[in-house]
């Protein structure tokens, strides 16, 4: 609560200072928290219901509401501005992570088979960047049963994620990339986004600290209006912060997402489970890092959901074969 209260602090501070309008960042800060929420309480309660019925609500919401919101329809490189492959991971996470908690082997299988199911659902969606992370997200569900140290899994997933921010901004500001890598990276991204983001990088050098104000980005970037399919943002997460709240607010993300991890690593849930969430809310950063996934309040109100059920504390006793593995002690407490 004290990491959304600053990123929401935040965004009040840098909206005074330059005028700018923070009401996007508090709706997904209110969102974040009501996932969170709810998904504690689902989790609690009905750890593989609960679990089920956020996979099977993703997926149908993508399904149903192709177009999330108004705007201009970006198909490349992520679908529809990358929610398509966010909701669809998050809810393939959410199927894998009921399916380690159920005691039963049949309704694991069928879990399973949802969430492969749900990775297809993302290729007839034209989101191949979604079928890709579902997929990846169902394999690391099945090696997460083998793993007995959380700790350095979720570390590795901090790593990758870190990594892919660090890459978006090698690209925008075209350093310690060789030429060939550099045209192939802005070939997958796209010259325009590559463009959203160096006009990011000159906004952020005018004022570090602050940046230029919540919601301001589409207003004082010269690509982004004069792109044919502009919304006033530079399709990054980390960069929208950066421009816009400046060095703190990218800060603060990255607070965000290493508290997640941190809460997985301290929680009660299975292992397999804990990784399973990682995994998954691991790909949304990824996606986020190179589109405006969460800018779309369903992403956000998924992300906390997801992270509620792996981090919740059932009222029933879970599966003894995928209790998280604690050393001789914690089996020898359990026996």
């Amino acid at each position: 609560m004290l990491i959304l209260g600053a990123c929401a602090s935040w965004s009040l501070i840098t909206a005074a200072a330059h005028a700018g309008r923070p009401e996007g960042v508090l709706l997904a800060v209110l969102a974040v928290a009501a996932g969170y929420a709810v998904g504690r309480i689902g989790g609690a309660l009905l750890p593989v219901a609960a679990a089920c019925a956020a996979g099977l609500a993703g997926a149908a919401l993508t399904v149903a509401l192709p177009q999330l919101v108004t705007g201009p329809r970006i198909t490349v490189p992520l679908g529809h501005a990358g929610a398509t492959a966010a909701l669809l991971v998050l809810s393939a996470g959410a199927l894998c992570c009921g399916a380690w908690a159920s005691p039963v082997p049949a309704v694991r299988l069928v879990l399973r088979l949802l969430a492969a199911g749900i990775a297809v659902t993302a290729a007839v969606l034209g989101s191949a960047a979604g079928c890709v992370a579902c997929a990846g997200v169902l394999l690391c569900s099945l090696v997460a049963g083998r793993v007995r140290r959380r700790g350095a899994a979720l570390a590795a997933l901090a790593l990758v994620a870190g990594l892919v921010a660090a890459l978006t901004w090698a690209v925008a500001a075209r350093a310690a990339l060789p030429d060939g890598l550099a045209e192939s990276v802005e070939g997958r991204l796209t010259s325009s986004r590559v463009l959203l983001w160096g006009d990011a990088l000159d906004l952020l050098r005018g004022d570090a600290l602050l940046g230029v104000g919540p919601g301001r980005f589409g207003e004082l970037s010269p690509a982004a209006r004069l792109s044919a399919a502009a919304d006033g943002r530079p399709h990054s997460a980390t960069w929208q912060q950066a421009a816009e709240q400046g060095v703190v607010g990218v800060v603060l993300l990255g607070a965000a997402f290493g508290w997640v991890l941190y809460a997985l690593w301290r929680s009660p849930r299975p292992t397999p489970v804990a990784l399973t969430a990682g995994v998954a809310l691991t790909g949304l950063a990824v996606i986020a890092a190179v589109g405006n996934a969460l800018s779309f309040t369903a992403v956000s109100v998924g992300a906390g959901l997801l992270a509620g059920l792996a981090t919740a504390r059932p009222l029933t006793d879970e599966p003894p074969a995928t209790a998280p593995g604690r050393g001789r002690q914690g089996r020898r407490a359990s026996r």
